[in-house]
């Protein structure tokens, strides 16, 4: 079974183990493995576990990625300002303040994805 998560596709495999089912993940654009094994009494069940995993990594990984940037949006705007008052023109604290408060609402938004994050 084929999933495509985000900008991945994932070929799903589930095997039977000493009477538990076990779902795991490859990469189809790599060939390898992703990810964590997931188990459930039933083979649905493992898959289900699995697929609830990969869409919250997926998650996790646009939040640390929109972090990031923004953290990144920050910091150029720490540096812009900075120049300009040394060149005497007046510190752009608002330019600033958004761009912390733009910091602020995607790291709340990272702890809220990583609140979710569903049971191995």
């Amino acid at each position: 079974m084929d999933l495509r998560v985000g900008d991945c596709t994932y070929r799903l495999g589930v095997t039977a183990e000493a009477g538990r089912w076990v779902s795991s993940a490859l990469r189809t654009d790599t060939g390898e493995r992703f990810g964590i094994e997931c188990s459930g009494a039933t083979e649905d069940e493992a898959v289900d576990r699995l697929v609830r995993w990969l869409r919250w990594q997926s998650d996790h990984t646009e939040a640390m990625k929109v972090l990031q940037d923004r953290e990144r949006d920050y910091h150029r705007a720490v540096t812009g300002t900075a120049f300009e008052a040394a060149a005497g023109n007046p510190p752009g604290a608002e330019q600033r303040r958004t761009a912390l408060d733009q910091v602020d609402s995607a790291r709340r938004r990272l702890d809220e994805v990583r609140a979710r994050r569903p049971g191995e």
